[in-house]
């Protein structure tokens, strides 16, 4: 698969999560990922993922070797991964899964407590 085609799937993967919507150049991001109002990952060139987790999840990651540090944000939670070829989807989309589960639960908790 051509570099083109895969950010195009990796793009699809994510958008096809519940509730996720894209901002294309959202700041210094080329393509922003947010459920809610939450940013909860963003792509800048061809692959290079910047994913937000919740504190533990991001240690036990960067323990386990499947994601880098970030090199700004750490503290925010966030960890890289760049995805490379197909058989880098499958891994990334477990810690988009992973983050998107987290930002989604907590604005459920929300709609739940102003209804």
């Amino acid at each position: 698969m051509k570099s083109e085609e895969l950010h195009q799937e990796l793009r699809q993967r994510i958008l096809n999560l519940p509730g996720v919507t894209e901002r294309q150049n959202a700041g210094i991001h080329e393509d922003a990922f947010f459920v809610g109002r939450t940013m909860f990952m963003h792509i800048h060139g061809r692959g290079h993922c910047d994913i937000r987790l919740p504190k533990d999840d991001q240690e036990r990651v960067l323990r386990e070797g499947k994601a880098g540090p970030h090199r700004w944000a750490p503290e925010a939670g966030y960890v890289t991964l760049i995805v490379d070829d197909e058989e880098d989807l499958e891994p990334a989309m477990d810690l988009i899964r992973m983050s998107h589960q987290h930002f989604a639960g907590k604005q459920s908790i929300l709609r739940t407590e102003h209804q």
